[in-house]
């Protein structure tokens, strides 16, 4: 049987490359950026005695660390695909989107358990010098945000990237806040209050970046696809194409996709001719660059291997007795 596919998957560039090495760069700056200042900003809490600022620091140093995990995926997002990682190293990214939109749930977490604390029993806060850090503070992340801004929002990679950026940004914004009323009244559990109100703040953006990784990580269908109306457009659009099914749609990194798909052909139908069309249409029409088309006539190879019922026994039918007809919408299968 004859397969349009080339199995050498280190041959396929799923594009993209100069948006990966700008949002490389991007990264490494907002992370030196971000490391920079939490040397500062550890160093004044350590002359004022100022708790804040020291945890404050704290919180910086872990998303330095994030944001070089995240310039480390872009590196490793660059290496070649080998003989054993046939897709390359692109999912690394998303693997660190993960873990990054998890780190955030810490943080943030970590954020309310502090603010309680400290609403408890709320320590002395120097205003003054809490104020000029966190305004300096404020432009450092305002810098990382717009370096960050400009790369591609559809990387999960980079959106863990900014998230961290973002966190600390409100975190700047909230205790500019705190600083100002803590200095002009003198009430302090002001700092914890808004430090709450930042924690919950990104906790919904991270939540939203950690399920959209772990929909990418389980190989789901991008969001933006439908893969049955995908099918059907194939079955209608190429000519030869009776039916399509054990069709698949997912993406490497959430922004390049893939599928793989069986085509049931009309008998005379010049398999070659229809793969190419079909690719064709996918790369055209919905996006997809990689594609492995299965042609099959008449029985599905899976069905004469017994695999009639695998997946949930969703997949129990003869493509031979369906004729030159397509089945009904409800009887289509798609694994």
């Amino acid at each position: 049987m004859a397969h349009g596919h080339s199995h050498d998957h280190s041959g396929h560039s799923h594009g993209g490359a100069g948006h990966g090495t700008s949002d490389k760069r991007r990264v490494l700056l907002a992370a030196l950026l971000t490391g920079a200042f939490m040397v500062a900003e550890a160093i004044g809490g350590w002359l004022t005695g100022s708790l804040a600022l020291l945890a404050d620091a704290g919180h910086m140093l872990t998303d330095c660390l994030a944001l070089a995990l995240a310039w480390y995926a872009f590196h490793l997002g660059e290496r070649p695909a080998t003989e054993r990682l046939t897709y390359g190293f692109g999912r690394v990214k998303t693997l660190v989107a993960y873990t990054n939109g998890i780190a955030i749930f810490v943080i943030a977490l970590w954020i309310v358990y502090e603010a309680w604390q400290r609403f408890q029993a709320p320590p002395p806060v120097l205003g003054g010098p809490m104020l000029v850090v966190a305004i300096i503070g404020l432009l450092v992340n305002i810098a990382g945000f717009f370096i960050l801004h400009g790369g591609d929002r559809d990387s999960l990679n980079m959106r863990g990237a900014i998230l961290h950026v973002l966190g600390d940004l409100l975190g700047s914004v909230a205790a500019i806040a705190a600083a100002l009323v803590i200095l002009a009244t003198g009430w302090t559990p002001i700092d914890p209050i808004l430090s709450v109100l930042v924690a919950v703040l990104i906790l919904g953006t991270a939540w939203r970046l950690t399920r959209d990784a772990a929909h990418v990580l389980l190989e789901g269908t991008p969001p933006s696809l439908d893969r049955d109306a995908i099918a059907r457009d194939i079955e209608q659009s190429v000519s030869g194409v009776r039916e399509v099914h054990h069709m698949h749609v997912w993406s490497m990194d959430g922004s390049h996709f893939v599928a793989t798909l069986h085509a049931c052909l009309h008998e005379g139908t010049d398999a070659h001719m229809a793969i190419s069309a079909i690719k064709v249409r996918l790369a055209a029409e919905h996006g997809i660059q990689h594609a492995t088309v299965e042609p099959e006539y008449g029985r599905c190879a899976d069905d004469t291997l017994g695999r009639d019922h695998h997946e949930g026994g969703e997949h129990g039918h003869d493509h031979a007795s369906h004729g030159g007809h397509q089945p009904p919408a409800h009887r289509r299968h798609y694994h």
